[in-house]
């Protein structure tokens, strides 16, 4: 146990992490208080202040005489609709945070550069942004933007909707395509994601075309998998 920590705190990030692990679902019950007590071997008192902060958290919910409950749920991700983490937010009615993490001007790799079609002297912005709602940390986005095609681009912008922004400058944004896996997060993802050392992230390159076919976005996006799931439709043909 960390010492600096308090221990209900402690408890309760313990808590979070077997309902994730456990893959506990929306609305299914976790142990009783006397069963966690057990569990952790801490009081009852430590308990009820850890299930206390994780019902103000808005991830467990309580029923008088019958129990504690999962009450988040996950987020269904349509992967052919293409739409950013602020507008997808907003449509959920929820209140989406964007903190900028990195903001630079810089010379790309190879790789982004071939993506991107830029020359050697050509720069892009590249931006790491963690998508939160409220307080809790959702996706990590790792997004490279040439200077060239957004000259503008500022720490303020990219704190609200990216391709609201994109479109505000007068461009026509076609399609987004990409490639999706799953990844086992390091200790660094795993503090800015607050996830589970255990608990693999859903992986996506994905890069983005303006109506001319110009490609204007190469981003690299780190998704909860406790959080989100992508949903598709296939048809026979």
């Amino acid at each position: 146990m960390n010492r600096l920590t308090p221990l209900y705190r402690q408890i309760a990030s313990r808590i979070k992490e077997d309902i994730i692990l456990s893959n506990l679902g929306k609305d299914e019950a976790i142990l009783p208080e006397n069963k966690l007590a057990e569990k952790y071997k801490v009081s009852r008192v430590t308990i009820r202040r850890a299930i206390d902060l994780l019902v103000k958290e808005g991830i467990l919910y309580r029923i008088q005489g019958s129990g504690t409950y999962v009450k988040t749920e996950k987020i269904n991700h349509d992967i052919y609709k293409l739409q950013g983490f602020t507008e997808e937010m907003l449509q959920l009615q929820q209140n989406p945070i964007n903190k900028i993490l990195e903001f630079r001007l810089e010379y790309p790799d190879r790789q982004v550069r071939d993506i991107l079609h830029l020359k050697e002297d050509e720069r892009v912005f590249f931006v790491r942004r963690l998508r939160c709602v409220g307080e809790e940390p959702m996706i990590l986005e790792e997004t490279y933007l040439p200077e060239k095609l957004f000259p503008d681009l500022s720490v303020e912008v990219m704190s609200k909707s990216k391709y609201d922004y994109v479109e505000r400058k007068g461009y026509q944004i076609k399609e987004r395509r990409g490639e999706i896996s799953a990844i086992f997060p390091n200790k660094s993802l795993n503090q800015l994601l607050r996830t589970p050392k255990d608990l693999p992230l859903i992986y996506m390159s994905a890069w983005a075309y303006l109506e001319d076919g110009t490609v204007f976005e190469y981003t690299k996006l780190y998704f909860r998998s406790d959080k989100y799931t992508f949903k598709f439709s296939s048809k026979r043909m």
